[in-house]
């Protein structure tokens, strides 16, 4: 029976590579496993899948009564619906733990870097098996997408390690280049729905009982939005409504200027000001040096709510 791999329910750039990349270390060694996506992939990723000759992994939204790897979450809320009746073989991610729960042990992989690829990088190399060369390129991307090409606070030495050891198998001499390649066309917001927009990069949390989703978008000039708020806001409460969400906030991050735009539909916006000492203003504020929903906009939320 094959095992199916796949990241949350929507996916981006690391959570596609990853498939591609524990799936072919799987199938090195002896278990017979197929990458999947819970959802639509976006425009970056679309690109990377192009650049290095990949198809879009299959579509699959029940595993029930399916073996599974998951990678690059581990909460239930980005899980799909039926993930308890599946049985759950492992795990590689790099957010703090999460809710899900397994009837069985399981091999874990977590670590604090930024990107699950990294993590893939260091299991090649302790199962001592060699990575292709389309693949490493496309983990180099993953990694550099995560990162926001090692400007993201929580990219550390060994991400910039692992870009550079497969930017080498990848026979690539630029990755910051190819880098900023990809973030001009993650900047292209002008193609897609407003809704689209917001469920891009869109996760969901449980906070204290309460539903919490949280979005990003990554641009290379922020002024690309300027026309565009109000659409945004109506976006975001239709997605507010749609699921009951107590809050939904989008993230519009420079990654020139090295900050994040924060907008903010919520049942009580108070909660999100006492989370990061601010004051919004029409259910805005600009924060400087925050890039990283995982490690600068989460944890200080979670302890809010």
């Amino acid at each position: 029976m094959a095992t199916y791999v796949f990241g949350h329910t929507i996916p981006d750039s690391d959570s596609i590579v990853g498939a591609y990349s524990l799936s072919y270390l799987k199938n090195q060694l002896g278990e017979d496993c197929i990458p999947t996506r819970q959802g639509e992939i976006n425009p970056e990723t679309a690109f990377i899948l192009e650049r290095f000759g990949f198809e879009q992994p299959m579509l699959k939204t029940s595993y029930a009564g399916e073996n599974v790897y998951l990678i690059d979450f581990m909460e239930s809320s980005q899980s799909p619906k039926d993930i308890e009746e599946a049985t759950i073989l492992g795990i590689v991610d790099h957010h703090k733990l999460g809710d899900l729960k397994t009837s069985t042990p399981l091999e874990m992989w977590v670590r604090p870097v930024g990107c699950s690829n990294t993590i893939m990088k260091q299991m090649f190399d302790y199962h001592n098996i060699e990575i292709p060369k389309d693949l490493a390129g496309m983990m180099m991307c993953a990694i550099l997408s995560d990162t926001v090409i090692f400007k993201s606070p929580t990219c550390t030495k060994e991400d910039t390690k692992a870009v550079k050891e497969l930017a080498q198998i990848a026979g690539i001499d630029d990755p910051k280049a190819l880098g900023m390649e990809m973030f001009i066309v993650k900047s292209d917001v002008l193609n897609d729905t407003k809704e689209a927009l917001v469920k891009r990069d869109f996760k969901e949390f449980n906070m204290g009982g309460k539903k919490v989703g949280i979005g990003q978008l990554e641009v290379v000039d922020l002024s690309v939005f300027d026309d565009m708020k109000e659409e945004l806001f109506d976006a975001m409460q239709k997605v507010k409504d749609e699921n009951q969400r107590d809050t939904v906030i989008l993230l519009l991050t420079d990654i020139m200027q090295e900050g994040s735009q924060l907008l903010v539909l919520s049942d009580d916006s108070t909660k999100v000001e006492k989370a990061f000492d601010i004051k919004l203003e029409n259910n805005q504020v600009w924060l400087a040096k925050v890039m990283s929903r995982k490690k600068q906009i989460i944890p200080f939320l979670e302890k809010e709510f």
